[in-house]
């Protein structure tokens, strides 16, 4: 059961970065994002259940960031536009393997057993 988190970079405010998530050895799973800016703590940021079919976003992200999967491809992504430089943070990504009935997001990072190595977002002014 591995995660790997990659696609951050260095944008200016307004700028756009993709990140993905790929995975191996799941079956049915879900996947949120969560990000860590210095000194404050883990937060949610946007999830997906595991068929695709429900989505959920932090209201400070919403209509900027749009996260989506490829199951084919065993890839999450999340699409990041109008970046802010309080955007500003370590990504992680996480998973959670879920039975056929949990078809939707959780945002409780104690909820996912598996994750990322994080991968940095750095919005400048």
């Amino acid at each position: 059961v591995q995660l790997q988190a990659s696609g951050g970079g260095s944008v200016q405010a307004g700028g756009s970065l993709r990140l993905s998530c790929t995975t191996s050895g799941f079956s049915r799973y879900r996947v949120s994002w969560f990000r860590q800016a210095p000194g404050k703590e883990r937060e949610f940021v946007a999830g997906i259940s595991w068929s695709g079919r429900s989505t959920d976003y932090d209201e400070a992200v919403k209509g900027r960031f749009t996260i989506s999967r490829d199951t084919r491809r065993n890839a999450v992504f999340l699409q990041m536009s109008n970046l802010k430089p309080e955007d500003t943070a370590v990504y992680f990504c996480a998973a959670e393997e879920v039975d056929y009935s949990s078809d939707y997001v959780s945002g409780l990072d104690f909820k996912f057993n598996s994750w990322g190595q994080g991968t940095q977002v750095t919005v400048s002014s």
